[in-house]
């Protein structure tokens, strides 16, 4: 026998091409021979076909345009009604028509035999959505990955009956379908030898050995017949994630059609290039996209076709991606009101890849005698205190100011509003920015290195937009400036921290401005609150932050946060409440949130509600991002992570005074604590000569005092001289003395 041919791991499914209006593909038929038989999908008895005159937004000059429209097999496709062709015929009793005006145009048409006419759109109802228009009963929406269509019926009626058709279309046709239609393929297979056998005998074999011929044969296809229904379920799954990267099922809300009562999913669809919208919803915030001119396009031009990875990875098209963003509460949903834009291109550009994980670490950490070492230092500066290297975590000062940039985001977006006009969400985005900078101290118990004077830290993220540079000013008092440019913004400081141990905490009081300057010339300002870490000797580690925080504007609007301090009696921890107000201190909207957390804000409302829970009326400002999928024992996130990372192209272009050359750092991180507690010793001897250089003279290589008192402000030419290398001015401060 001659061996059988590879058949194609997909035969069984159909993949429909639909070019004209209600043009339906003949399934083909399974590598099976003629004599293969197959089954009816059950799902097929059960289509959705419909057609109508839908009235459709094509631009301001045109306005409404009456189309045929058509929906078969999950598809919506439409067509124009031009005078001489005339619409669409009904290709048979199951296409149903919607509308008086469409019935009447139906019956012309298939009176005067006129052919149909030629699809201009098509929409895909597996990957769009839609939304009624509350301020119109006529009016409705379909929003698609590569269009929004704005579409009016000629009744509230005819509208129900769309909307209904279209819910029902979408459901049906699933990958559920799918699954029935390549089950009842594969068993509807069989096979015959007959004129196997009758070609034995005439050759004149034994009973016997025709026996065993047709044995091995049917045995041998059986094992083939496996391994294809193992590929198609092998397949089949991968379609399913794709769907699940496609659609986004929340089964906890419903919601109810106002004329037919239909209970329907609250699904969300998200795809790069496009927003998040409810998949059937009658909120005003739908209104908002009357005021858009889209579909700018003319109906003249041909439909376009996606591939899976062409129109559903995250770096196809070119447009930017949109993410809106609700606030679900026990009481309902507010209203959709904003939107998060990134630059869906930025995959093109070629971005270093960065770290996931720490090295593993060589060496087995030992225990240290924690009570002994507190008991000699209670009420002493804790920069002043000799702690061994297991106290540290593998970042520096530095390092951690630059951390404090990990939502960095939240001040592209807040320079978008301001440039829009909308001065109240940019405040509101600079306040969440603000309580953003806490939220990486969540299980941090270790403490940074304390940097050399003139160490110095650089970070260049093209993929967030932004560069940074920190610098050791000063070491009596200890001060650390930095600088940071974003998109459309400067950010820069100085900090100095002043700690102190108290037997069972360990308080931390920063001093010190932050400063937020964007393009336009509106600047805020800032100081941080204080920070006490608690249970260094009984119980269990933890960082709590409290105190007042006054964001100072230049313009219209300031806010107040307050971290409220952790009581016995407290369930909820870590809350942050505030408002914003206006130059006449007219409270125009309140805050609040957990700054582990997440943030929400109100407009209008005053801050009297005791716990920091968001209503129903509460929008999202900022959200944590995800903990890293390989913790280390420091707790550090997944862009702390990344920090400290040392590459042989990066290090070429690094100052000798650059935190990552720090050996008892690097030794740390890489788990040789013997060395880097030893490292660590040499280098803290010679810091206390770092007072002496003071006092001779010594000045920042980067940073510059504006006034006796005033802030450390950057002075440049940092990076000019890292692309010429050129670091003759910055010693080797991690060398030997």
């Amino acid at each position: 026998m001659s061996s059988a041919r590879a058949m194609h791991p997909l035969c069984c499914i159909v993949l429909d091409r639909h070019s004209d209006v209600g043009h339906r593909c003949p399934d083909p038929a399974p590598a099976g021979g003629d004599d293969t038989e197959v089954e009816q999908s059950p799902n097929d008895g059960e289509e959705v076909a419909v057609s109508g005159v839908l009235y459709k937004w094509t631009n301001y000059g045109r306005g409404w345009r009456s189309r045929w429209f058509s929906l078969r097999r999950g598809v919506l496709s439409y067509s124009k009604i031009r005078p001489g062709d005339g619409a669409p015929t009904k290709e048979d009793a199951a296409v149903r028509i919607i509308g008086d005006t469409s019935t009447k145009i139906s019956s012309q048409a298939a009176a005067g035999k006129k052919s149909s006419a030629k699809s201009v759109g098509i929409v895909y109802l597996k990957v769009s959505s839609f939304r009624e228009s509350k301020s119109d009963d006529r009016r409705f929406y379909i929003f698609s990955r590569t269009k929004t269509l704005h579409l009016r019926t000629d009744s509230e009626k005819d509208r129900v009956t769309w909307i209904q058709a279209l819910v029902l279309a979408r459901s049906v046709y699933s990958f559920r379908t799918l699954s029935e239609r390549i089950s009842s393929l594969s068993n509807g297979i069989t096979f015959s030898t007959d004129r196997l056998r009758d070609h034995m005998h005439a050759e004149g074999l034994r009973e016997d050995v025709i026996r065993d011929c047709e044995h091995i044969m049917l045995s041998e296809l059986s094992e083939y017949h496996r391994r294809v229904k193992l590929q198609y379920e092998e397949h089949l799954k991968f379609l399913a994630t794709v769907e699940q990267h496609l659609v986004y099922t929340n089964t906890e809300d419903e919601e109810t059609n106002r004329g037919g009562h239909l209970q329907l999913l609250k699904t969300e669809f998200s795809c790069s290039g496009h927003e998040k919208y409810s998949e059937y919803s009658t909120t005003e915030s739908s209104d908002d996209v009357e005021k858009q001119e889209t579909d700018d396009i003319s109906d003249d031009d041909e439909p376009i076709f996606f591939d899976t990875n062409e129109g559903f990875s995250d770096k196809s098209g070119s447009d930017s991606c949109a993410t809106l963003t609700r606030v679900r509460s026990k009481n309902g949903t507010g209203e959709i009101i904003h939107s998060k834009e990134t630059d869906c291109c930025q995959d093109v550009v070629s971005y270093p890849e960065r770290r996931k994980k720490l090295p593993e670490p060589i060496e087995e950490e030992k225990s240290v005698g924690l009570w002994s070492l507190i008991k000699d230092n209670v009420g002493k500066d804790l920069t002043r205190v000799c702690l061994p290297v297991y106290f540290n975590e593998p970042l520096s000062s530095l390092q951690k100011c630059f951390e404090e940039l990990e939502y960095s985001h939240l001040l592209d977006e807040a320079y978008e509003y301001g440039q829009k006009g909308n001065s109240l969400m940019r405040v509101l985005k600079v306040a969440s920015f603000a309580v953003s900078a806490y939220a990486s101290s969540i299980g941090r118990i270790c403490k940074p290195f304390n940097p050399l004077l003139g160490e110095t830290y650089e970070a260049e993220f093209p993929e967030k937009g932004i560069r940074f540079m920190s610098e050791k000013v000063s070491h009596h008092p200890m001060l650390i400036a930095c600088h940071c440019e974003g998109k459309g913004w400067k950010f820069w400081g100085d900090s100095n921290l002043t700690s102190k141990f108290w037997g069972q905490s360990i308080q931390l009081d920063p001093v010190g401005i932050l400063t937020l300057e964007f393009d336009d010339g509106e600047i805020f300002q800032w100081s941080k609150v204080t920070s006490t870490i608690y249970n260094l000797i009984f119980g269990k580690l933890y960082c709590e932050h409290h105190g007042m925080m006054n964001i100072r504007g230049n313009r219209m609007f300031s806010s107040q946060l307050r971290f409220k301090e952790k009581s016995l009696l407290d369930r909820n921890p870590r809350q942050v409440v505030g408002f914003v107000e206006d130059a006449n201190k007219t409270k125009v909207a309140s805050l609040t949130g957990k700054w582990d957390d997440r943030m929400y804000y109100c407009k209008g409302t005053d801050v009297s509600n005791k716990a920091a829970l968001p209503t129903e009326d509460a929008y999202l400002l900022w959200k944590r991002s995800d903990p890293p999928a390989n913790p280390t024992r420091y707790n550090l996130t997944s862009f702390a992570i990344t920090l400290n990372e040392l590459t042989s192209e990066l290090q070429e272009k690094l100052p000798p005074t650059d935190s990552r050359l720090r050996p008892d750092q690097r030794h740390l991180e890489n788990g040789e604590y013997e060395k880097a507690n030893a490292e660590k010793l040499r280098l803290e001897q010679r810091q206390r000569m770092a007072r002496k250089m003071q006092e001779t003279g010594w000045k920042p290589r980067w940073f510059r005092r504006e006034g006796e008192d005033g802030t450390y402000r950057y002075i440049g030419g940092y990076w000019e001289a890292r692309e010429q290398k050129k670091w003759h001015e910055c010693p080797n401060i991690f060398g030997e003395f």
